[in-house]
């Protein structure tokens, strides 16, 4: 089988998974999108996945995420900020992805605002909560999210800087999904408690990855970050 068929097998077990994981929610399939997660593997591997109807697919390090988009120029494919992103390199992202998952400060906010308005884009945002209190992990802490989510709800000019579309997080490793459950459950409940604070609908939450998506899709999750169980085991960053 080439590499190609073992990826479209793949992609094909992990959407007949989301159905399944709908069904049990009571909810219709085409209310949660697959974002596949590529960082690391080649630009071939996308294409791959491109021509078996995979249409999302998200990236963590800019400049390994813009060296793909130029070599995929004319592929229908929408790029998602997954990652980490530092303020040097928001001009990079405002006009090369159609949403960033992983704001999670003032800083970063006005800096990716600051170059949408000059670009004259309107760049969709999530915010990042760090419902583990891990300090490893980058996202906002509970307690300061509705303050940030004002300052980046104000960065909309006219039309351009900042829509925020909802959150995202990145809950603690555990072996058994069900232990990630209730994060993913509380993560909704903020979304909801926000959604009413600020008077606007906040439609994502970006929550689940390969060992748990099932569990976020059943907690309401729209997007769902998966690389391995489509890519296989990430090769190490060089």
């Amino acid at each position: 089988m080439s590499r190609a068929d073992v990826l479209c097998t793949r992609l094909a077990e992990v959407k007949r998974r989301m159905v399944a994981a709908c069904e049990r929610a009571g909810r219709a399939p085409e209310s949660v999108r697959l974002v596949a997660i590529s960082k690391f593997h080649p630009a071939s591997d996308i294409a791959a996945l491109a021509a078996c109807g995979q249409r999302d697919f998200g990236e963590s390090y800019v400049q390994e995420a813009l060296a793909k988009q130029d070599a995929l120029v004319g592929e229908d494919i929408l790029w998602h900020f997954v990652g980490g992103l530092q303020t040097k390199k928001a001009k990079n992202v405002v006009d090369r992805f159609c949403l960033a998952h992983s704001v999670d400060s003032e800083k970063l906010a006005r800096e990716l605002a600051r170059r949408a308005i000059d670009a004259r884009i309107l760049l969709p945002v999530l915010i990042e909560v760090n419902l583990g209190e891990e300090e490893q992990k980058a996202g906002v802490d509970e307690a300061d999210l509705n303050e940030l989510a004002e300052v980046v709800v104000s960065l909309n000019k006219r039309g351009c800087g900042l829509d925020l579309r909802g959150l995202m997080c990145l809950p603690p490793m555990f072996d058994a999904p069900e232990e990630a459950r209730p994060y993913f459950a509380h993560l909704r409940e903020l979304r909801d408690e926000l959604s009413a604070h600020l008077g606007i609908p906040l439609p994502e939450l970006s929550m689940g990855m390969t060992g748990d998506f099932e569990a976020a899709i059943e907690e309401g999750a729209t997007l769902i970050r998966v690389g391995t169980s489509i890519f296989g085991s990430r090769p190490p960053k060089g």
